[in-house]
Protein backbone atom coordinates (compact mmCIF):
# COMPACT_ATOMS: atom_id res chain seq x y z
CA UNK A 1 0.00 0.00 0.00
CA UNK A 2 1.06 3.54 -0.72
CA UNK A 3 -0.11 6.54 1.27
CA UNK A 4 -0.69 10.01 -0.15
CA UNK A 5 -2.08 13.24 1.26
CA UNK A 6 -5.23 14.54 -0.39
CA UNK A 7 -6.09 18.23 -0.85
CA UNK A 8 -7.68 18.36 2.61
CA UNK A 9 -4.44 17.13 4.18
CA UNK A 10 -5.79 13.70 5.05
CA UNK A 11 -3.79 10.55 4.36
CA UNK A 12 -5.31 8.14 1.85
CA UNK A 13 -4.14 4.53 1.52
CA UNK A 14 -3.73 3.41 -2.09
CA UNK A 15 -3.95 -0.22 -3.10
CA UNK A 16 -1.40 -0.82 -5.89
CA UNK A 17 -3.59 -3.57 -7.34
CA UNK A 18 -6.62 -1.31 -7.83
CA UNK A 19 -6.94 0.73 -11.02
CA UNK A 20 -8.09 4.30 -10.37
CA UNK A 21 -10.14 5.51 -13.35
CA UNK A 22 -11.98 8.80 -13.92
CA UNK A 23 -14.51 9.26 -16.66
CA UNK A 24 -15.29 12.86 -17.58
CA UNK A 25 -18.68 13.43 -19.21
CA UNK A 26 -21.02 16.38 -19.88
CA UNK A 27 -24.55 15.48 -18.82
CA UNK A 28 -26.47 12.37 -19.74
CA UNK A 29 -25.92 12.53 -23.49
CA UNK A 30 -26.00 9.44 -25.67
CA UNK A 31 -22.18 9.40 -25.85
CA UNK A 32 -21.84 9.87 -22.09
CA UNK A 33 -24.22 7.02 -21.29
CA UNK A 34 -22.48 4.78 -23.85
CA UNK A 35 -19.06 5.61 -22.36
CA UNK A 36 -20.24 4.72 -18.85
CA UNK A 37 -21.77 1.42 -20.01
CA UNK A 38 -18.75 0.51 -22.14
CA UNK A 39 -16.30 1.30 -19.34
CA UNK A 40 -18.21 -0.80 -16.80
CA UNK A 41 -18.38 -3.72 -19.24
CA UNK A 42 -14.65 -3.53 -20.05
CA UNK A 43 -13.67 -3.22 -16.38
CA UNK A 44 -15.96 -6.05 -15.26
CA UNK A 45 -14.51 -8.28 -17.96
CA UNK A 46 -10.81 -7.35 -17.77
CA UNK A 47 -10.32 -5.95 -14.23
CA UNK A 48 -12.87 -7.80 -12.08
CA UNK A 49 -12.73 -6.49 -8.52
CA UNK A 50 -9.59 -4.45 -9.28
CA UNK A 51 -10.91 -1.06 -10.32
CA UNK A 52 -12.48 2.12 -8.99
CA UNK A 53 -14.39 4.38 -11.39
CA UNK A 54 -15.29 7.98 -10.64
CA UNK A 55 -17.69 9.58 -13.12
CA UNK A 56 -17.29 13.36 -13.21
CA UNK A 57 -20.02 15.42 -14.87
CA UNK A 58 -18.42 18.63 -16.10
CA UNK A 59 -21.82 20.32 -16.44
CA UNK A 60 -22.09 20.11 -12.65
CA UNK A 61 -18.37 20.63 -11.84
CA UNK A 62 -16.65 22.39 -14.77
CA UNK A 63 -13.69 23.42 -12.61
CA UNK A 64 -12.59 19.78 -12.36
CA UNK A 65 -11.64 19.69 -16.06
CA UNK A 66 -8.39 21.59 -15.59
CA UNK A 67 -6.95 19.19 -13.00
CA UNK A 68 -6.71 16.35 -15.51
CA UNK A 69 -6.27 18.62 -18.55
CA UNK A 70 -9.58 17.61 -20.15
CA UNK A 71 -10.04 19.12 -23.62
CA UNK A 72 -12.75 16.82 -25.04
CA UNK A 73 -15.52 14.66 -23.63
CA UNK A 74 -16.10 11.92 -22.87
CA UNK A 75 -12.53 11.33 -21.67
CA UNK A 76 -11.28 8.43 -19.57
CA UNK A 77 -8.25 9.12 -17.37
CA UNK A 78 -6.28 6.27 -15.85
CA UNK A 79 -4.75 7.77 -12.68
CA UNK A 80 -3.31 4.51 -11.36
CA UNK A 81 -1.33 2.49 -12.14
CA UNK A 82 1.20 4.97 -13.44
CA UNK A 83 1.76 6.43 -15.96
CA UNK A 84 -1.42 8.49 -16.35
CA UNK A 85 -3.25 7.64 -19.59
CA UNK A 86 -6.12 9.41 -21.40
CA UNK A 87 -8.62 7.98 -23.88
CA UNK A 88 -11.10 10.25 -25.66
CA UNK A 89 -14.41 8.91 -26.94
CA UNK A 90 -17.29 6.66 -25.92
CA UNK A 91 -15.01 3.62 -25.45
CA UNK A 92 -17.07 1.59 -27.93
CA UNK A 93 -13.92 0.23 -29.57
CA UNK A 94 -12.96 -2.33 -26.93
CA UNK A 95 -9.61 -3.20 -28.52
CA UNK A 96 -8.56 0.47 -28.72
CA UNK A 97 -9.64 1.02 -25.10
CA UNK A 98 -7.70 -2.03 -23.86
CA UNK A 99 -4.58 -0.88 -25.72
CA UNK A 100 -5.03 2.67 -24.41
CA UNK A 101 -5.28 1.38 -20.85
CA UNK A 102 -2.28 -0.88 -21.50
CA UNK A 103 -4.31 -3.98 -20.71
CA UNK A 104 -3.44 -5.41 -24.11
CA UNK A 105 -0.45 -4.95 -26.41
CA UNK A 106 -0.99 -3.10 -29.66
CA UNK A 107 -1.43 -5.45 -32.63
CA UNK A 108 0.95 -4.82 -35.54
Amino acid sequence: MTAIDDQAGETIELDPDVWDLRLYIAGQTEKSVAAIENLRRICDEHLPGKYKVEVIDLLQNPQLASGDQIVAIPTLVRKLPNPVKRIIGDLSNTERTLVGLQLRARQS
